[in-house]
Order: structure tokens, then C-alpha cells, then sequence
């Protein structure tokens, strides 16, 4: 029975694969940041203990019994769990930016780390990182979350060049609007963080920010490109059992379409369009 540990599985795109894996016949820690939601997924057959990547203590305490479960062996690692503070980079205070890079790359980083020595030992591994298409492509009022992402693209593909010759994989999914609380998740980082009132832009938030972020949070509306996380566990099972896993793997067309603007429109047309957004 192959072994993989997977990060923010209380819900989404980290629960779906939980779920799917383990229904394939993994051996899957599905490790969420809150004890109630890791008892919720115990309840539902899975093995299930606390990671918090604002928490280093529980970074080593998760892995530890990940380790102590397998008698010290670990097949794959999806780092997943990450989350957003929509603002203008202006309005975005240090303390708030620390904290996302904090959760979204310190503590995959530090997770990271630990599991490459086992796999190095063993002589194989996957590590899987669940980018974005915003570690492609920048979009305004997402400065927060596009910095986090564009990081953990040069780590990945850093780790990958390193990483040859050692039996160790390394690879990113880069999803799209995928239909989770991610947006529900962004709109609490908001209020938490961000005085739009006392921005130079509080008219932009007042009429288009705000609105967007508490309609798509009451009413769930979807994007029009939106898929389910299902797409990105389909994704992760060919990461996971290809001969030669590609070093990335793309899920909805938006994430196609930037990869393409990328490769052959000029930053100026890019800008332009992405101004739009």
C-alpha cells in the first residue's frame, strides 16, 4: 500500500483527494489545520492529525506521525492548504503579507524538508505542490496571493533540478477557479486584515471588491470556467502514477490560456488584459 500526506483536506480540493486516494487503495494521511476537522475525517474513515503551516510545532509533530504510522517511509507529499488576502498591494499591511507567506510557502518549505530525506533514503518519491494559475499569470487585487504562488513556482522548479538522479519527483498542479470555500476563506482574510474605508481605492472596493466577495460567498455563484476539485484529484493521480510525471500539470482553461499568453503575447497585451480582470 502506497503512503501520501496530504494538507488542508478539512474541505475542497484537499478533501476530494483524501477521499479519492484512499478509495483507490492509499494509505492516506489527510491532515486539515483544526483538531474538529481532523476528527470529522477520522469519523469518516481516514487517517487524519493536525498540520498547521502557521504552526511549526505541529509541522513536526504531523510528520513525526506520519513517520511513526509507516515505520518511517513516506511514498508521496501534496502540499495543498493555502489561502488568500484580496486587497491592492498598497492596502496590504506587512503583518498580513508575512502571515500568507507564512501558510501558503514557509510552511510548505518546512514540511518539504522534512519529507526529502526519507525519500532519498528510500530511492523514490513524489512531492506534488498545488500552485495556481496566479503562479503563472499576476491579477490585480491578488498581489498577496500571486507573490505566494510565483514563490512556490521558482521553489518547485528549483527542487526539480535538484532533486534529478535521486528517485525524487517533483511537480506542480497549477489549477484554475476550482468550486471550493476558497472565496469564503479570502472574504474572512479580508475583513480581518484590510481597511478598505481608508484606501485610496475605497471606491473600487466599495462598488466592485466587496460586492464580488460577499456574492460569491452567499450565493456561491460560479465562474463560468469554474470545474469541481475532482478535476485537480484527476490531475494528481496522473502526478502520482505516471512513469514520467510531466513537471506540470494544468487544470481549467484559464490556466491553459495564461500559459499560452505567456509563451506569445507581448507583457504590454498581458497587462492590458489582465487590467480587465
Amino acid at each position: 500500500m502506497q503512503s501520501i500526506l496530504i494538507t488542508g483536506c478539512s474541505t475542497g480540493i484537499g478533501y476530494h483527494a483524501a477521499h479519492a486516494l484512499h478509495a483507490d487503495g492509499w494509505r492516506v494521511f489527510a491532515t486539515c489545520r483544526k483538531d474538529g476537522d481532523c476528527a470529522r475525517l477520522r469519523e469518516e474513515g481516514l487517517e487524519s492529525f493536525r498540520i498547521d503551516y502557521e504552526d511549526s510545532a505541529s509541522i513536526k509533530a504531523g510528520f513525526d506521525e506520519a513517520m511513526s504510522r509507516t515505520g518511517g517511509t513516506l511514498d508521496a507529499l501534496f502540499n495543498n492548504g493555502a489561502y488568500a488576502i484580496p486587497a491592492a498591494v498598497e492596502d496590504l499591511p506587512v503583518d498580513a503579507l508575512r502571515q500568507n507567506f507564512e501558510a501558503n510557502v514557509f510552511g510548505w518549505h518546512d514540511l518539504t524538508r522534512r519529507v526529502i530525506p526519507v525519500m532519498r533514503a528510500q530511492g523514490h518519491g513524489r512531492i506534488v505542490q498545488c500552485s495556481s494559475v496566479l503562479g503563472i499569470m499576476a491579477m490585480p487585487w491578488r498581489g498577496s496571493y500571486n507573490a505566494t504562488k510565483f514563490a512556490i513556482e521558482g521553489l518547485t522548479d528549483t527542487m526539480r533540478l535538484e532533486m534529478r538522479g535521486t528517485g525524487i519527483d517533483v511537480i506542480s498542479i497549477e489549477p484554475g477557479p476550482i468550486g471550493t470555500a476558497f472565496r469564503l476563506n479570502a472574504r474572512k482574510q479580508f475583513d480581518a486584515w484590510i481597511d478598505c474605508k481608508a484606501s485610496a481605492r475605497a471606491d473600487h472596493y466599495r462598488n466592485v471588491l466587496v460586492p464580488r466577495l460577499y456574492k460569491a460567498a452567499e450565493t456561491s455563484t460560479p465562474d463560468p470556467f469554474e470545474l469541481g476539485p475532482d478535476a485537480v484529484t484527476a490531475k494528481l493521480k496522473r502526478a502520482l502514477t505516471s512513469r514520467r510525471p510531466k513537471a506540470h500539470y494544468y487544470v481549467t482553461t484559464p490556466t491553459y490560456i495564461a500559459a499560452l499568453a505567456r509563451r506569445f503575447l507581448p507583457q504590454r497585451a498581458i497587462d492590458a488584459l489582465m487590467a480587465r480582470a
